[in-house]
């Protein structure tokens, strides 16, 4: 809309599944207003809540009131060329071209380290932080896996991983929210009685918000209450405000209120802030994360149920008279049952 703003148009319709209610020719100083669309699962309304009322003014969704699935049917019914294409997991107007490439043409690229947030350990390179996101599991290119990333160091460019990230209670529902930006111009009179999404989807939680107004002229942030915990939370990431179906704004995830991200150790933290990173010499040569005892157990079970079906397959193959049931008495039967009380969902 920037590109084209000196050109004479009066709206830009867009493939997006979202709804927007223009006031009447006689009411144009009403603002406009985003709406959920017909289909809550491909609802974007979550990537549309950061627009200014100037923008929305001129947009329209014309796939807002109908779903997807009414959508490949009328491609199909109209012999559209994209009528079988699969539906894009990513960001769409890039095609063929890779998310990194895209980031890596526009911001560049710049060589730092992976330490691991544990130990401190220097486990690899990256070329550039802007490339990850705080939960990201693909692109880090480390063995003994899986990692995770779980913070960044963005004044020093240094990305922390761990392969227990999913072992640390991330669970809040306290955090704030800079960047506010409300659809109408102005934040809602009521605050107390909110729904919010923290991430595409169609899952919403009821919220609080409490804004807090900074006097010396600065941005005012809000606090967001949520009515259950989210393990996800990102710093960076968006958190959309809705009233019923309407979506009246949002704003950037800042931290989590308490600031329990997820713990790094102080030789990482040191190691991130020092200024020539080329001493650190090589990255380790991992290990390979051991088994808990109860991991071990599960996989040993795992692994001896299969051997236990591999071997009644192999029996009832070699006698076609021979019944399933026949082929499982050949087997201890204490050590059966301890198999099928432990792992019931197995066999």
């Amino acid at each position: 809309m920037d590109a084209i703003s000196s050109m004479e148009f009066d709206y830009v319709a867009s493939g997006h599944y979202a709804k927007v209610v223009h006031s009447s020719a006689d009411q144009e100083y009403k603002p406009s207003v985003l709406e959920l669309s017909k289909d809550k699962v491909k609802d974007q309304t979550y990537f549309l809540s950061h627009l200014s009322q100037a923008q929305l003014k001129r947009l329209i969704f014309p796939l807002g009131c109908i779903s997807k699935e009414e959508v490949r049917k009328f491609a199909t019914q109209f012999d559209l060329p994209n009528k079988d294409r699969k539906d894009s997991q990513g960001i769409c107007f890039l095609g063929k071209i890779k998310f990194s490439e895209f980031v890596a043409r526009h911001i560049g690229e710049m060589e730092g380290v992976i330490l691991e947030a544990e130990t401190g350990d220097f486990l690899g390179k990256h070329w550039g932080f802007w490339f990850y996101t705080i939960g990201q599991r693909q692109g880090l290119r480390l063995p003994g896996g899986p990692w995770y990333v779980v913070e960044k160091d963005v004044k020093n460019n240094v990305v922390f991983v761990s392969r227990n990230y999913y072992s640390f209670d991330k669970k809040r529902r306290l955090f704030r929210v800079g960047s506010l930006k409300w659809l109408s111009g102005l934040p809602p009179e009521e605050i107390s009685r909110l729904q919010c999404k923290v991430r595409h989807g169609p899952g919403f939680y009821n919220c609080n918000l409490m804004i807090e107004h900074v006097e010396d002229g600065g941005e005012n942030i809000a606090v967001v209450q949520l009515s259950e915990d989210d393990q996800g939370l990102a710093a960076g990431q968006f958190a959309a405000f809705y009233q019923g179906t309407r979506c009246i704004g949002s704003g950037v995830i800042l931290e989590s209120w308490d600031d329990q991200g997820f713990p790094v150790c102080e030789k990482a933290l040191e190691i991130a802030r020092m200024e020539d990173k080329s001493k650190l010499g090589k990255p380790i040569k991992i290990k390979v994360k051991p088994e808990t005892p109860e991991e071990f157990n599960s996989n040993k079970g795992v692994q001896s149920s299969r051997n236990l079906v591999n071997a009644q397959n192999s029996i009832a193959e070699k006698s076609n008279t021979t019944s399933q049931e026949e082929a499982i008495s050949r087997f201890p039967m204490n050590w059966l049952q301890k198999l099928r009380e432990k792992w019931p969902r197995i066999l």
